[in-house]
């Protein structure tokens, strides 16, 4: 079995696969103060819930875009695992051409999707992550990353016009009634969610553009089964998208033989 690790702005996601299949995974909301003792009780319990045994993981592969936590994660899995994580960018690399003029710059996540998802549905690709950002990542016809937009995340944007506006309230991001609010909270869930549909489906349709009307589109992220109640702009929602990601990487690390 793999622990697989991904470390994001928002949350962190903890998944356990096995012959490629997520036998159960669990999200714990980004604390940059965490300790390696806090990470390894969530863990612990985690596996006691679902009946998985420490010694059943062979190995545990992290991706994080969140340097300051790292060290307790990896302390963690030192600790509660017995296992030296295996952590991207460090002592594991993702098998994908990466055309960006500095390809350092690119977050490790962005390039697990791209890499899971020209692997699951082909290219030309475009991945739509719903995270802290919304990330639309551009994988060509021969599975190279060229690029892509990042966009404020639809939680930051309410939570700005909320700091902003003296007036109006924090609202839940959840399914408007109807596009004409008829009090405040309905009204800024429709100019959030409709708002947001539009600007999604403007960034896919330029880079359609660019990629061919033929390209694919796969929406993952927090908010991805939100979203797409409203474009029919996806193919697909694959919300398991980073962590089928990180077992496909690891498996080529196998196959490598740098275990």
């Amino acid at each position: 079995m793999l622990l697989a690790i991904d470390v994001g702005n928002t949350n962190i996601e903890f998944g356990v696969l096995h012959q490629a299949k997520l036998l159960a995974s669990f999200r714990l909301g980004t604390n940059r103060e965490i300790t390696s003792d806090e990470v390894g009780l969530h863990l612990m319990t985690f596996f006691q819930i679902h009946h998985i045994q420490v010694e059943e993981i062979q190995d545990v592969l992290i991706t994080s875009v969140v340097p300051q936590i790292n060290y307790s994660m990896t302390n963690a899995v030192r600790k509660y695992i017995h296992k030296e994580a295996l952590v991207i960018g460090e002592n594991i690399s993702i098998q994908i051409q990466n055309l960006y003029d500095n390809p350092e710059e690119v977050g490790a996540d962005r390039l697990v999707d791209a890499l899971a998802g020209y692997r699951k549905y082909g290219g030309p690709l475009i991945v739509v992550d719903f995270g802290t950002a919304t990330t639309f990542d551009a994988i060509d016809a021969q599975g190279a990353y060229l690029g892509g937009v990042i966009y404020p995340g639809i939680r930051i944007s309410m939570d700005a016009l909320f700091q902003k506006a003296a007036k109006l309230p924090r609202v839940e991001l959840v399914k408007p009634r109807e596009v004409i609010g008829k009090n405040t909270v309905h009204s800024l869930q429709s100019g959030a969610i409709y708002g947001y549909v539009g600007a999604t489906e403007n960034i896919i349709h330029e880079l359609k553009q660019v990629l061919g009307e033929g390209t694919h589109v796969v929406a993952t992220g927090g908010f991805s089964r939100l979203i797409g109640q409203y474009t029919d702009s996806f193919q697909v929602v694959d919300r398991h998208l980073t962590l089928d990601g990180l077992w496909m990487i690891y498996q080529d690390y196998l196959e490598a033989g740098q275990r």
